[in-house]
């Protein structure tokens, strides 16, 4: 899916590693991990299932749609592989993690593959 924004980015990936972590997600768990009001994952939610990239059950379950998965995987699959990349060359992990939240979102192509082959 194209023009996604950091945050609809955000919001997937969160409810990823949600998933991993408590199998059931609800709109709380998404608030509480980034740190975000209930508000703002309500109105993000209903944007992610317009976008056909998460469902919500009526009792609240939260789960991501296969083409929700195949983005939340990709920008995770960033996420560690840049935070990866930023630790070896000696940088602080808590600013690795800063980082490559932000550089997650607006890495080439080109330049992802250049950082996977230096960390291979």
């Amino acid at each position: 899916m194209e023009n996604l924004t950091k945050a609809k980015e955000d919001y997937l990936e969160a409810i990823l590693v949600l998933e991993d972590e408590h199998k059931k997600v609800h709109a709380i768990k998404i608030a509480n991990f980034l740190k975000v009001s209930r508000a703002a994952v309500t109105r993000a939610m209903q944007n992610l299932i317009k976008d056909k990239l998460i469902v919500m059950q009526p009792y609240g379950d939260i789960s991501l749609t296969d083409e929700g998965r195949k983005v939340a995987k990709k920008v995770y699959h960033r996420h560690e592989t840049i935070k990866k990349f930023l630790l070896s060359i000696g940088v602080n992990e808590q600013i690795a993690e800063k980082d490559c939240c932000l550089i997650e979102h607006v890495i080439s192509d080109e330049t992802m593959q250049a950082i996977e082959n230096a960390i291979k």
